[in-house]
């Protein structure tokens, strides 16, 4: 990645350490780089630390002697990823804020600042990695399988890719912290941040009832016996194990395994019942060509959550665009909301969202 020429590089800086290292290393590979700070959250809501992240990504930069600026997000994200979550979730459907924060924040608002603004690149500090082959760009996953966050970014496409720079996508979580160390950056003994994009670790019942009124419904079985009652739909997601409340005895845990939003009614059952091994995903979005045909059938590799194990399958295209999906193995927790991304080896071909 080494530069005859310097380019300009605006670097995303959280104040995490994965972030500082991207920017450090960009430096010393001869980009002239900017860190941007993007505050997309109000710095005392629901425990956000932005004030925190603000001054450590601030001396960061000072650290590696590169200017820095502040783009302040906060009315876009809560349109554009906080009003997703809050309609997502009210709809008895399972989203993920991060896929739609890359896509609309960080490589939407700040990626197109950053080529107004004459900058030839913009990089970030996940764990994924972009190469050039025959003439289109391929997102990989990092290297390190504990860290890889390709699931996070299958909905970026060529334009984004192409000046995009992933500084960490060869690296090992322990390498980064060792270089941040070595190099003192203010952030190397800095906890990981976990949670909601850009606002932290939430409590994501108290998150959404900010928003969405509790309201008792009752839990049934699959052949429709009433067995106990729960506080709404909405702060549930099939799969989960706790969090309705159950009057009749089973012997074994039981989960959720449907919810209908329209009478408020959730279904449990077995580990068993929670096991899918088919089902169809829509809103598609390729990293590159479509690689599906309608009617043809293409063998890849899918995962149904960031860090999910990834399940060798088979997919369709029907005749209305979506995918049907047979997997070699039965999944469990397969939530309608959620991100279902395909693998072809290393290589992120895209994904949906799981109906």
């Amino acid at each position: 990645m080494n530069v005859s020429e310097p380019k300009k590089v605006a670097v995303g800086m959280s104040g995490g350490v994965d972030s500082s290292v991207a920017a450090l290393l960009l430096k010393e590979q001869g980009y002239e780089v900017t860190g941007v700070f993007m505050q997309c959250w109000d710095v005392y809501d629901d425990g956000c630390a932005a004030d925190e992240d603000k001054a450590y990504a601030l001396q960061t930069a000072m650290a590696l002697d590169i200017p820095f600026k502040t783009l302040d997000l906060r009315g876009e994200y809560k349109t554009r990823v906080i009003d997703y979550f809050y309609t997502e979730y009210e709809t008895g459907r399972t989203p993920n804020p991060d896929v739609m924060c890359n896509k609309e924040i960080k490589f939407g608002i700040f990626y197109e600042w950053a080529m107004r603004e004459g900058f030839d690149f913009v990089a970030t500090g996940h764990y994924a990695g972009v190469k050039e082959q025959e003439g289109e760009i391929k997102l990989l996953k990092g290297a390190d399988k504990g860290k890889d966050q390709s699931y996070f970014l299958y909905r970026l496409g060529q334009e984004q890719l192409r000046n995009t720079l992933f500084p960490l996508g060869e690296l090992h979580k322990s390498e980064v912290r060792k270089l941040a160390k070595d190099r003192m950056l203010p952030s190397y003994k800095r906890p990981e941040s976990m949670g909601i994009c850009f606002i932290g670790e939430v409590d994501i019942k108290e998150f959404l009832k900010q928003r969405i009124a509790e309201k008792k419904g009752k839990v049934i079985t699959s052949t429709g016996e009433e067995v106990g009652d729960h506080d709404g739909v909405s702060f549930l997601t099939i799969g989960q194990r706790h969090g309705f409340r159950l009057k009749k005895y089973f012997g074994d845990p039981m989960y959720v395994t449907a919810k209908d939003a329209g009478t408020n009614t959730l279904t449990v059952g077995t580990y068993e019942e929670a096991l899918r091994d088919t089902f169809v995903v829509s809103d598609l979005s390729w990293v590159g060509r479509d690689p599906f045909t309608e009617g043809d059938e293409i063998s890849c590799d899918l995962r149904i959550r960031h860090q999910g194990k990834l399940t060798p399958c088979v997919v369709k295209k029907s005749g209305d665009g979506a995918l049907e999906v047979r997997n070699s193995s039965r999944v469990f927790g397969v939530a309608p909301g959620q991100s279902a991304v395909f693998y072809k080896d290393n290589e992120v071909l895209g994904g949906g969202i799981i109906v």
